[in-house]
């Protein structure tokens, strides 16, 4: 099986107008040099990479040299099992024991076992997303994979967590497999198991619905105590010409404009603002500009 990320990226050929590398070549610049990093329209291309926000060429690729086509490497088809069983593991605190499940889940005849303590609050978890790119890579391979876990709350507890989860695996076609539980047993989303994924559906939507109502009647609440509505406004009239100017004149992106802009009080003083934030105070910017101009006579 292919391991190394960049002849994963390069066994596909770059749809990227400016550049067309063929298969078996690293990406090239308009000035025809070999790119720092594989152009994204086409790392993407691989299942395990498609949540990458970049992939750098490798040194064996001499990035910066001058770029020539390479000749194809004609790769025999990797030999992957008919069906592939990718096991999760969780617990929350140091306290918590995880040996069971890792028991449970090896006797259930797992090939790879992704395990990490890991609160539920916290939205990034590393095992899992790596758990999600080998099962995506093997299905890409052909192969048929499951993803296993001992009971649905290893998975995620919120709905939104478990919706978010299932849509990766049915996008992918994963089965899911819980070991124990109300739901236990196999869960196929393309065939009778799709009614699993849209219960985890009307989860979320049913939690998103509540949290908005919350909110809102939160919100009224704090209005009616004469208390403000949002958080402390991080963005001054020095920051806002500055970004137009990045932007207007220099032609940066969001994300380069935020990392020149500096927050100057608040609990965010010396930070840079989130490119969510430079957004808005260049669309508030923009609404206001486009109003007419009114004169008092």
């Amino acid at each position: 099986m292919i391991t190394d990320t960049y002849r994963l990226v390069e066994s596909h050929a770059c749809p990227m107008s400016t550049c067309q590398a063929p298969a078996g070549s690293p990406c090239r610049t308009t000035s025809g040099k070999v790119a720092l990093k594989y152009h994204t329209a086409r790392f993407q291309l691989v299942p395990a990479l498609r949540s990458e926000l970049h992939v750098a060429t490798p040194a064996v690729r001499h990035p910066g040299s001058v770029w020539t086509a390479l000749p194809v490497q004609k790769v025999a088809p990797p030999a992957v099992p008919m069906e592939v069983r990718i096991a999760y593991a969780r617990v929350s605190t140091r306290t918590q024991e995880i040996q069971s499940q890792v028991d449970a889940l090896e006797a259930s005849g797992v090939h790879r076992l992704f395990q990490e303590q890991i609160s539920t609050r916290v939205r990034e978890r590393p095992e899992m997303k790596a758990a999600l790119a080998a099962a995506r890579e093997y299905r890409s391979l052909g192969a048929k994979v499951t993803l296993v876990v001992h009971e649905m709350k290893r998975l995620g507890r919120g709905a939104l967590e478990l919706l978010k989860a299932a849509e990766e695996l049915r996008d992918a076609e994963i089965e899911l497999e819980f070991l124990t539980g109300p739901l236990a047993g196999k869960h196929d989303p393309s065939g009778h198991g799709a009614a699993l994924f849209a219960f985890f559906a009307a989860m979320a939507e049913s939690e998103r619905d509540y949290i908005r109502d919350k909110t809102l009647e939160g919100q009224e609440t704090a209005r009616k105590s004469g208390k403000a509505i949002g958080g402390v406004k991080v963005s001054d009239d020095d920051m806002l010409a500055t970004a137009l100017r990045l932007r207007d004149q220099e032609h940066l992106s969001l994300r380069e404009i935020a990392s020149r802009l500096v927050i100057r009080t608040g609990k965010k003083r010396g930070q840079h603002p989130s490119p969510a934030t430079v957004m808005r105070m260049l669309r508030e910017h923009d609404e206001v500009s486009a109003l007419p101009s009114t004169s008092t006579h």
